[in-house]
């Protein structure tokens, strides 16, 4: 089974594999581009990425946080994730933050630190990026709970 784990942000965290096959996104927009174009760049990324894996699931964050701007945009790149998934008829499944925290370190209060942390300690991760280390975490989670 083909799982793509997102952690989705402006800088967007994947990981199709803890060993060798994660990175990051840069879906920031422009100077004059849109809210749109980072959309657009996201659903880019998904074909991409879906013609080359053949994926059947893609799991994400669910959108949370008390800054409703940061809730809207997380929310608005979620949709485009359940319409390319629907599109492509790709399973997908969200986490939310406290659980993801507390499967990494047993803390569901835990910061960007502890986690990166927490990757390295795992999987082995040599980098400090938060995103994929979320998505790295995520993507062992769902592995953990769907015995694959």
């Amino acid at each position: 089974m083909k799982i793509l784990s997102l952690d989705l942000a402006s800088t967007t965290g994947w990981a199709i594999d803890t060993n060798q096959l994660y990175g990051t996104w840069d879906l920031k927009t422009l100077k004059d581009e849109s809210m749109g174009m980072k959309l657009i760049r996201l659903k880019a990324k998904l074909k991409e990425i879906h013609s080359v894996e053949n994926l059947d699931l893609i799991i994400y964050e669910r959108a949370a946080g008390q800054h409703t701007a940061s809730v809207i945009h997380q929310s608005k790149l979620i949709g485009i994730v359940e319409k390319f998934c629907e599109e492509n008829g790709i399973e997908y499944k969200a986490y939310s933050a406290k659980e993801l925290k507390k499967f990494a370190t047993g803390n569901g209060n835990c910061g960007k630190d502890a986690m990166v942390k927490a990757a390295k300690a795992k999987y082995g991760y040599t980098e400090d990026d938060d995103n994929v280390a979320d998505a790295m975490h995520m993507l062992e989670l769902c592995k953990q709970e769907l015995n694959v």
